[in-house]
Order: C-alpha cells, then structure tokens, then sequence
C-alpha cells in the first residue's frame, strides 16, 4: 500500500518549493526517497512514500518549511540529522485577529531585532508569516525558541525575555558540555 499525504503549500512559496527547473523538488526527492508532484494552481503538494519511513516525515517538514517562509537552504538542514526538528506555532490558536499584527510585530521587534536576538542566542532558525511562527534546530533550541516566542505573545518585556533566552543557552550549553564528559 502506497502512503501518501498532501499539504497545503501557500500560493507565493510553490515556486520557491519548485525551484529553478525543479532542482528543489528534485532535491527533496532524492534526500528522502519520496516521489513529489506540485500542483501549481492550486498548492496542494502531494508525497508518496518511498521505501524510507524517516524519509516520508523529513519530507514532510521540508516542505513545510519552505510553505512556512523559510528558504530552501534553512528547510534542508531538517535533512542533516535526528535532531533538528520543525516546529510551526499557529497564532491564530493564541491570539484574537484583531491582536495578530502587533503580536507578529512583538515577535519580530524594532527593525527585526527581537526575531534574531531569538535566532542568535537559541542558534535556532525562526520565520514569521500570516498567522504562523516557525522554527528549525535542535529539539532543545527549539523548545526553548516557542517558550520564549509564547512568553512574547503573553506579553512579557523583551528583556524579560532575552534573560530567559540567556539562561536556557547556558542551561543547555552546561547540558552539552555533561554529555561530552561522557
């Protein structure tokens, strides 16, 4: 039995899911095993399972990723190891449509500094779209990234947390260093 899945990949992003001559697509495919038809009207995408089942669910959030606003290069390190995840906050769950606007310009902050100081201090990667935040790193990095992304959505100061972030990167860098003594 052939599994298959289809995503819903926004109008705006198919081209770059696609890619030039279809290398990205083309890419996708032979990291993961899978078989990806887009169609380019509507954007649904739609993926067949190869023999890999890690592969079908890298897949998956590849294509995600790049739905979400990431670029292809950002998406494809979710291909790189166990441990690099895709998380996709909706904030439509959080906030009323009337607050999302100035939630997203919390999140992404003064000249975008907030949305790298995120980026920066947890070493993870973060898009903000229409009604979505989503991150790629490690799972830890990226735990830390939603803890502090739903602090600013509560309406924490941003040194609120920016403290926490400095914290939670001491806390896992310690964490590394007990696995290294290993």
């Amino acid at each position: 039995m052939l599994q298959t899945i289809e995503i819903k990949v926004p109008e705006e992003r198919v081209g770059v899911l696609i890619g030039k001559e279809g290398e990205i697509k083309k890419r996708i495919e032979e990291a993961t095993g899978c078989k990806i038809s887009v169609n380019s009207r509507t954007g649904v995408v739609r993926i067949e399972r190869g023999e890999d089942a890690i592969g079908f669910l890298k897949a998956q959030d590849v294509i995600k990723a790049i739905a979400s606003g990431f670029s292809p290069e950002v998406a494809f390190k979710l291909l790189e190891g166990d441990f690099i995840i895709l998380e996709v906050i909706n904030l439509a769950d959080y906030v009323s449509p009337s607050a999302l606007q100035r939630i997203k310009g919390r999140i992404i902050g003064k000249e975008g500094k907030m949305r790298k100081s995120i980026e920066e201090t947890l070493n993870v990667f973060v898009t903000v779209g229409d009604k979505t935040v989503a991150i790629i790193g490690d799972v830890e990095s990226v735990s830390a990234a939603r803890e502090a992304i739903m602090m600013l959505v509560d309406g924490a100061q941003h040194a609120t947390v920016q403290k926490f972030m400095e914290r939670k990167k001491r806390d896992i860098k310690m964490r590394s260093m007990d696995w290294e003594a290993i």
